[in-house]
Parts: C-alpha cells; sequence; structure tokens
C-alpha cells in the first residue's frame, strides 16, 4: 500500500454509516446501468470490488447473481454484510485480491479507480480474477469536475480555506486523464478488450443538511480539510456552502446537483 492508498483508507476508516446516508446514494445512481452493460443476471458470478455499504451487490442479488464483494474498511464490510447476507462479503483491497485466477464471470467497480494508487495495476489484477472473456464494468468521476464536485472547492475559497490541504494526490507516472478516451486508453494498457466509454450525467437531489452532513462528519477528502479547522473556520465555511448551494435549490427545497460519471465496459481477453 502507498501513501496514496493509506490517505483514502483513512478518509473512509470508520465512517460506513455517514457515507451510506450521504455519498453512498450519490455512488448508487450508475448502479443499475453498470449491471446491464456488464450482463448481470441469475447465475452470474459477480465480484464487486470496493463495495463499499454494497449499493452493487444489493442490486445485483436482487438479479440472481452470485455476489462476491471486498472492501479495505471494515466498517463497510460490516454494513454491506448485514444488507446482503446472501453474499460473500471480505475484507480486501486492490491491487491484492484474495481469489483464484479466472474466478468470476463478471467484476464490478463503481467509483473504486478513484481511490487506488496504481490504477494501472489495479485493472490489472481486476483482469486476472476474471475469465475469459469475462466483463468488467467501471465508473469514475470525470475531471473537470461536475458541478456537484465543484461546489466544495467554491466553499472553501469563498471561506478563504485551502481546498487541496493534505489531499492525496496520485503520482505522475500513476495517473490519467479523466475523460472518455483517457479511461479507455488506461484499460487498453492493461490488455482489456471491446472497451467502450461513454458519460452518464444525472442530477443528485439531496437535503442540504444532510450533504453538508458528510464532509462535517470528516468524510472524504473536503471532509478532512474541513475536519483541520477551527470552529470559526468551520462557521465561515457553512456559512459560503449556505449561500453558494441555493442556486442549486429547486422548489422542494432540495438541491439538484448536475453531475456525471463515466462508465467504461470492458472483456477479459
Amino acid at each position: 500500500m502507498n501513501s496514496f492508498d493509506e490517505r483514502m483508507r483513512h478518509n473512509y476508516a470508520g465512517r460506513a454509516e455517514i457515507f451510506e446516508r450521504t455519498f453512498g446514494k450519490l455512488c448508487a445512481y450508475p448502479v443499475p446501468t453498470v449491471l446491464d452493460a456488464v450482463g448481470v443476471a441469475a447465475g452470474t458470478r459477480l465480484l464487486d470490488v470496493g463495495c463499499g455499504t454494497g449499493s452493487v451487490a444489493a442490486a445485483a442479488r436482487d438479479r440472481g447473481a452470485a455476489v462476491t464483494a471486498v472492501d479495505p474498511e471494515q466498517s463497510m464490510v460490516e454494513i454491506a454484510s448485514r444488507r446482503v447476507p446472501e453474499a460473500t462479503v471480505l475484507a480486501g483491497e486492490l491491487p491484492r485480491l484474495p481469489f483464484e485466477d479466472d474466478a468470476f464471470d463478471a467484476v464490478v467497480a463503481n467509483f473504486v479507480l478513484n481511490h487506488v494508487g496504481d490504477p494501472l495495476a489495479a485493472l490489472g489484477e481486476l483482469r486476472r480474477v476474471l475469465r475469459p472473456h469475462g466483463r468488467l464494468g467501471l465508473t469514475i468521476w470525470p475531471q473537470p469536475p461536475t458541478p456537484l464536485h465543484g461546489l466544495w472547492p467554491r466553499v472553501f475559497e469563498a471561506a478563504g480555506v485551502d481546498a487541496n490541504a493534505n489531499v492525496a494526490r496520485l503520482a505522475a507516472d500513476k495517473d490519467f486523464e479523466r475523460t472518455e478516451a483517457g479511461l479507455a486508453g488506461l484499460l487498453a494498457d492493461a490488455k482489456f478488450v471491446e472497451v467502450e466509454t461513454r458519460t452518464v450525467p444525472w442530477k443528485h437531489r439531496v437535503d442540504p443538511e444532510l450533504w453538508w452532513s458528510g464532509p462535517a462528519a470528516g468524510l472524504a477528502s473536503f471532509g478532512q480539510v474541513l475536519a483541520a479547522q477551527t470552529p470559526e473556520t468551520v462557521a465561515r465555511i457553512k456559512r459560503e456552502y449556505d449561500r453558494l448551494s441555493a442556486e442549486f435549490r429547486v422548489a422542494t427545497g432540495e438541491l439538484a446537483l448536475p453531475t456525471a460519471a463515466l462508465l467504461a465496459v470492458a472483456v477479459a481477453p
């Protein structure tokens, strides 16, 4: 595990419950699309990598798949195990998974490649555990950021706080372009074939106080920045959050935050 992986682990350690209520709802949106893309159906041997609190595992279980799920964070494993008792849920992390070669018909990695220090090595491990001609489906967040992801940097900037403080960054030789073409190129470098990528847009509707509560609890990189501030600075950040998020409010009082995922589907040779 490199320093990037360690920082990512720290950002989510012990925070599965707040993740499930906040960012987990966001990350669940493309799950049906990904499962369709890799052909998950009754009897499919599916591996859900970086399962979080079990959104992919639960949806695949409902389709009749034989689900195995792994996550490096124990609090995520515990919630996913309770949520999907029919699945085999284990602690595990990329790029070293505790499975035999060719063990699965399909692998899904939903917003996981964003969180590993060596994306190419991670993809190589996913290819290893897929049977020949098995299908991989993955999502990542694009760059430049969508309005949803751009909101927090705007909030911190308006409050006079460095949003990049303590944010983990990939080594330059491990990084890749977070575009459809960049993601496709990385999968090709990992020896996947029949690679297809596309953008999946949506608006994430969420109560503004609930959306604040994730970073307020120290969740993810912006949460770690927030946790390092004095109470007075946190109050100033909250005022800017209320002001800037108001532009996304709809009649129900919720925020409707435009966002998108990059979806890639590929086949193991």
